[in-house]
């Protein structure tokens, strides 16, 4: 048996066909929709990109404990464990994130891999002098000048469709496909860092969304409240959309594979994502400093599984990432670490009930959210400091620097957590940049409000939540501040 993951960053449910969008070039996503299972309940878990992916490879939430990090040593890594079964695992990405200092500790899990550069900010090609950044381009500040700076270089190399880094990412994807379509027990993982902002891609794909537009150069918005004049607005969801037809096209590209080589009979497909990216949806762009909103939260899903047979249907069970390492496992049939809290998804496609009554998702100080499919419960911390807030780790590092050592000199030792093995974790205070607390404590009706325009007030909805909140912080082993700090 082998499988194939695909995961791309950023990929907006609502904007594919498959999910009821009309006006998206995907035909792709269709075909795919007719050759899996569509999931229409799957949900983010840990934010953002990296937490993630802590969540896909060790099937517990990352968000509870820690910030943006590598894996640690303790955690229950799917490919390490498959490597240990004799299945041959191959990451090939252009997701540089994975070779910075927050996330070092993912592509050495797996058998081997192989890093495709030159998306957004990647320190990839090096030019000492400035570069010649036209004045309507605009600007950013801060840690964004930086990546906006270093983009602007990067795509200088990339003035082709086949120097893009999506492409070279899906070609040596396939080119392992063809390599070992013979042979047995392997695992490729084919991760794009499309389409996640700057929504570059080339003339082709930008053709399919013809538009009249005049103004600034604009494919990479801030992460705030929309500021820009509707036509702008609607310029970049353009740029998006024709990024999002690129990944299509690329996805049709293993379709064909598959095809070919006859794939389908003993080789599980999954295609899945992070979490999406909102576009101007209730007035904002982007995602984490903002409530998670449906755009961002409800996540596309679709599973081929030759050992269920399954397709073109649809399955309304709850899913998250954390789903996707029990998963695999128990596709390959090793063994399921009892800390792995992810429900293998063969099991939610042959369940006659809901195998979950409801979930969690958020980011590290953020709203904590749970939802059971129709309600979506947001709670906000109490405090407008949001404290008490810590991250346990053993890995002491941000997304793209190590831990400072002002924030080392207040570190103390915690207790064990149960699924750290008997091994004690540093404790270090930590913030949070999301401002969770001004926006309150939100319920939505998803039956009612699908497009969440207004929170509402039901108390006896919200004490359910609550139940739910608590219950499952408890299961996943939220640390005792998670309950202070929300007020709970």
């Amino acid at each position: 048996m082998k499988a194939i993951v695909i995961m791309f960053d950023s990929l907006n449910r609502h904007m594919l066909p498959p999910y009821g969008c009309a006006w998206t070039h995907a035909p792709n996503f269709s075909r795919l929709a007719e050759r899996s299972v569509t999931f229409d309940n799957s949900w983010v878990g840990s934010m953002p990109c990296m937490p993630a992916r802590r969540d896909m490879l060790t099937g517990r939430y990352n968000f509870l404990h820690r910030s943006w990090g590598p894996l640690e040593p303790f955690d229950d890594s799917m490919p390490a464990i498959l490597k240990k079964m004799g299945v041959h695992s191959h990451l090939v990405s252009d997701h540089y994130h994975y070779w910075e200092p927050g996330g070092a500790t993912y592509h050495s899990q797996y058998s081997t891999w192989e890093f495709v550069r030159g998306q957004e900010g990647d320190p990839w090609k090096g030019e000492v002098a400035e570069p010649d950044i036209p004045e309507h381009v605009g600007r950013y500040d801060g840690y964004r000048a930086q990546l906006f700076r270093q983009d602007w270089i990067n795509r200088k190399y990339l003035e082709s469709e086949e120097l893009h880094p999506q492409t070279e990412t899906f070609t040596r994807g396939i080119e392992f496909i063809r390599t070992n379509r013979n042979e047995d027990r392997w695992l490729l993982q084919i991760e794009a860092f499309d389409p996640h902002e700057p929504f570059f891609s080339h003339a082709k794909y930008k053709e399919l969304y013809p538009h009249e537009y005049s103004g600034k150069h604009f494919d990479w918005p801030n992460y705030g409240r929309v500021q820009e004049r509707r036509e702008e607005v609607e310029h970049c969801r353009y740029e998006y959309a024709a990024l999002l037809s690129m990944c299509d096209a690329y996805l049709g590209k293993v379709l064909d594979v598959m095809d070919v080589l006859d794939l389908w009979k003993d080789t599980m497909l999954i295609v899945a994502t992070d979490h999406g990216f909102l576009l101007g949806e209730h007035d904002w762009w982007a995602k984490n400093v903002m409530p998670f909103y449906n755009e961002i939260a409800r996540t596309p899903l679709f599973v081929w599984d030759p050992h269920v047979g399954r397709k073109n249907e649809r399955c309304g069970q709850l899913t998250q990432l954390i789903d996707l390492a029990p998963t695999l496992l128990d596709f390959f049939g090793a063994p399921i670490p009892e800390d792995m809290q992810g429900i293998p998804l063969r099991q939610a496609l042959q369940a006659a009930k809901q195998t979950r009554e409801a979930i969690l998702f958020g980011i590290h100080g953020g709203h904590v959210n749970c939802t059971d499919g129709r309600y979506v419960y947001m709670r906000a911390p109490v405090r407008p400091d949001n404290t008490p807030l810590y991250n346990y780790t053993l890995m002491p590092a941000h997304m793209a620097s190590l831990f400072s050592i002002s924030e080392l000199q207040q570190l103390e030792l915690a207790e064990p957590f149960p699924f750290t093995k008997g091994v004690r974790t540093m404790k270090i205070p930590a913030a949070s940049y999301t401002g969770a607390h001004r926006f309150g404590t939100l319920l939505y009706d998803l039956a009612s409000d699908p497009e969440q325009k207004q929170p509402i007030r039901d108390a006896e909805a919200e004490h359910r939540m609550i139940g739910y909140m608590t219950s499952l912080m408890s299961m996943h082993h939220a640390p005792q501040e998670q309950y202070e700090r929300l007020g709970l």
